[in-house]
């Protein structure tokens, strides 16, 4: 009896493999230096590794679409959208947070592996053609940023954070899991091609995949922090170390809605009619309590935890309609999210570089000694308020307009007043720093990394709320394989 052995093709997966081995040798590299020169050295190489994937994704980006391993991983203009999109949300997070874990202690080789190996899971999870390489992928991530958030070992909070990260993140895998036997339990197979066969010949009636298809949802709301399972997110975001909640708020949110993208619209398109509500329930859920329970929040991290979870409501609304206008919102709406967060942690690392709290209150004053502080602070709470001309006000039309012509009038109107009563907690931050007088000077110095970050996303957040035509048009082209 003879095995078939599957087609193997490794080009496709090069900044995967570009990604594994400089994780594994700057692993080695920094155990043999000292603490200070192996975590600047394996620093530096992380970096240059992630540029050089991002190298190799653009380059490839145009290609046609290709399979490998017997379709277990996929590389298309979706996967690598996706990936440029998480090398920016692990590169950003490194270079703006270089000055605050050198004064946390937290500069060591591991950090740098551990984000790497989140970003190698992230980006399996974007080429994922199974539920087999999904799962790998996921579970490398959430693995690695488990550790991260409980990185300060003399921390009780981080302690606590990555404790009770892992433990709800086991109960979501669980239900992922549990959710994929059901589907091969009703389909026979685990490759998305053949559950799509399998849902063409009478699988949409069979009540285990319908069953299989919410659990493997509600395991996958829990990484993207979607309520009602986003409990998990206001605790882990303020205990974890600030640096680590940048990059958890960016990676593993595209990483999850890459992970639906080929789940939903790619496996189970043709049971819209079934998901779709679900997500729409968990789409409104999200965006009121962003709304509603970031209002009493004292502490910034908090209420940016909260505010994640709304947006996080806002683009699952794209996936509602099920249509390729949906779909290209997301995408939009992923990226302007991704350079709003990025901008906006990297101002709160420059404030703690000079002593400055996680309280809003901390922030009083701020105008009045670095009014350009301000101003960015300020253009990245206005753009999350989704206020215009910003790039804010972009990714929330894009997706209220496809709600809209996709027949759910009463979506969009629901999304238009939950934006509203959110821009409340937005503008109370503006307020605290224009209006209020401070109490001690700011001596903040900008300068190096965390400039680069704060001018690159407040560049990008004024160029795509004026000229959003290059985003719309990239993201158009990257869902052409969920058409």
């Amino acid at each position: 009896m003879s095995v078939p052995m599957p087609e193997i093709n490794l080009v496709p997966l090069l900044p995967e493999i570009v990604i594994a081995l400089a994780a594994l040798g700057l692993l080695l590299a920094g155990a043999w230096r000292d603490k200070l020169d192996g975590g600047s050295l394996v620093g530096y190489g992380s970096l240059l590794a992630i540029l050089l994937a991002a190298y190799i994704t653009w380059s490839g980006m145009g290609d046609d679409p290709v399979e490998t391993f017997g379709g277990m991983f996929v590389g298309d203009a979706f996967a690598s959208f996706m990936k440029m999109l998480m090398y920016v949300g692990a590169l950003f997070p490194i270079l703006m947070a270089w000055d605050a874990i050198q004064r946390l202690g937290l500069l060591s080789g591991e950090y740098f592996v551990l984000i790497l190996f989140a970003l190698l899971g992230g980006m399996i999870m974007a080429s994922s053609g199974d539920f087999l390489s999904l799962y790998l992928g996921l579970e490398m991530m959430s693995l690695a940023i488990y550790v991260l958030a409980g990185y300060r070992r003399d921390d009780t909070l981080s302690n606590e954070a990555g404790l009770k990260y892992f433990v709800l993140g086991s109960m979501a895998s669980g239900l992922f899991l549990y959710g994929v036997s059901l589907i091969y339990g009703g389909t026979g197979g685990i490759t998305f091609t053949g559950v799509q066969e399998a849902m063409a010949v009478g699988g949409k009636e069979h009540l285990g995949i319908r069953l299989g298809v919410i659990l493997v949802i509600s395991g996958l709301a829990f990484k993207v922090a979607a309520a009602p399972f986003h409990m998990w997110s206001p605790d882990v975001y303020e205990g974890s170390p600030t640096p680590v909640t940048a990059f958890m708020t960016s990676l593993p949110k595209i990483a999850g809605f890459a992970a639906l993208f080929r789940i939903l619209p790619g496996a189970f398109e043709s049971l819209h009619g079934q998901w779709g509500p679900v997500v729409q329930f968990l789409g409104i859920l999200s965006m009121a309590v962003g709304a509603f329970a970031a209002i009493p929040q004292t502490n910034i991290k908090r209420m940016l935890a909260y505010s994640s979870v709304g947006h996080v409501g806002y683009a699952l609304i794209g996936l509602v309609p099920g249509t390729a206008m949906g779909y290209r919102s997301i995408l939009i709406y992923l990226a302007i999210y991704l350079f709003m967060n990025m901008g906006t942690f990297a101002l709160i690392l420059v404030l703690g570089r000079d002593g400055i709290g996680e309280s809003i209150q901390d922030y009083r004053g701020l105008a009045h000694k670095r009014p350009v502080l301000a101003a960015v602070m300020a253009l990245c709470m206005f753009s999350m308020a989704g206020i215009p001309p910003l790039a804010g006000f972009i990714g929330k039309l894009q997706v209220f307009m496809a709600a809209v012509r996709g027949g759910y009038v009463g979506v969009a109107l629901v999304g238009v007043l939950f934006s509203a009563i959110a821009a409340y907690y937005y503008l109370r931050v503006v307020k605290v720093m224009y209006f209020e007088q401070p109490e001690a000077g700011f001596r903040m110095q900008v300068g190096g990394f965390s400039g680069v970050v704060l001018a690159l996303s407040t560049f990008l957040i004024l160029l795509w709320g004026i000229q959003p035509g290059r985003l719309l048009a990239w993201a158009e082209a990257s869902i052409t394989p969920f058409l």
